[in-house]
């Protein structure tokens, strides 16, 4: 039961590591340009889709493919803020927010037109299985484990140290004061858009390594589970999701241990997060770390 237990800790932090990455993005997303974007698990699919025709088709190994899925990302984020949501700028948040969620459906029949129905899978093997102790990994596992470990510390690095990601917080947690205090909010919302997309490709190519065969509905899952990590953390807080993401993730995989109370079936597992999202909105809408917002 004990080894059991140390599984579901590490299947909980490979989870816990992906909706904290591409939670980060979403909410400061929202906290700066005030998007609720429902097209945000459409761009985890563009980076498993970028990094497997890197891989499977032109031959690349795995940190190619995934540099590439995490860049092919953040362009289209990019394209998207200018071509889409800048002049839109104005609307209303709730006429936006349609807005994302007509683009998920344009993105998702796009890779279906483009790349088929069936699915892919990296060339990575599915049948391998790697041993550490107690704990069993597949090589994908084992992959997104490494990329969690460096992308996740450099990620919280980038935002607590660096005058960039300082200046981001700053316009997420008060837009007005920071404008007031010189800082070009602006650049910054082209600079969050990047980082967003980056991370949600990043995050995709994670998801697809650790669930192997995937299509381009990917990112339709992850997305409810990605919006509760923004609202378990505080909207706007990047630190915030960081930390939601991981606990969430946790929660989920440990809710299915046998030594609590037996445990849940693992298909209920989106139900907990959902339990989690409802009373946190009935006690602490603001979220765990975050303030109260007017939109």
């Amino acid at each position: 039961m004990f080894e059991h237990f140390v599984q579901l800790i590490v299947n909980g932090l490979i989870t816990g590591s992906i909706l904290a990455l591409t939670g980060v993005g979403a909410s400061l997303v929202f906290g700066i340009q005030r998007i609720a974007n429902f097209a945000h698990g459409e761009y985890l699919t563009i980076g498993a889709y970028v990094a497997f025709v890197v891989n499977v088709v032109w031959h690349q190994n795995l940190i190619v493919a995934a540099v590439a899925g995490t860049v092919a990302t953040a362009v289209f984020a990019l394209a998207m803020h200018f071509g889409l949501f800048r002049p839109l700028r104005g609307r209303g948040t709730i006429a936006i927010s349609l807005i994302t969620v007509g683009l998920a459906l344009v993105i998702r029949d796009a890779l279906y037109l483009i790349a088929g129905s069936q699915v892919r899978v990296y060339a990575v093997s599915q049948s391998a299985v790697l041993t550490f102790g107690f704990v069993r990994l597949s090589p994908g596992q084992s992959v997104a484990i490494a990329v969690a470990l460096v992308v996740a510390p450099l990620t919280a690095l980038f935002l607590a140290r660096t005058r960039l990601g300082k200046s981001m917080r700053a316009v997420s947690d008060n837009r007005d004061l920071a404008a007031v205090a010189g800082i070009d909010v602006e650049r910054m919302g082209v600079y969050v858009w990047i980082l967003a997309g980056g991370l949600a490709g990043l995050g995709g190519v994670m998801l697809a390594l650790i669930q192997g065969p995937f299509e381009a509905s990917l990112g339709v899952a992850p997305l409810f589970l990605i919006f509760t990590t923004v609202v378990l953390g505080g909207i706007g807080s990047a630190f915030g999701a960081l930390t939601a993401g991981l606990a969430l993730g946790l929660a989920m995989e440990l809710s299915t241990w046998e030594g609590l109370l037996g445990g849940v079936e693992a298909k209920y597992k989106p139900v907990l997060a959902f339990l989690v999202l409802i009373i946190l909105l009935l006690y602490r809408p603001q979220g765990l770390f975050g303030r109260t917002r007017v939109l």
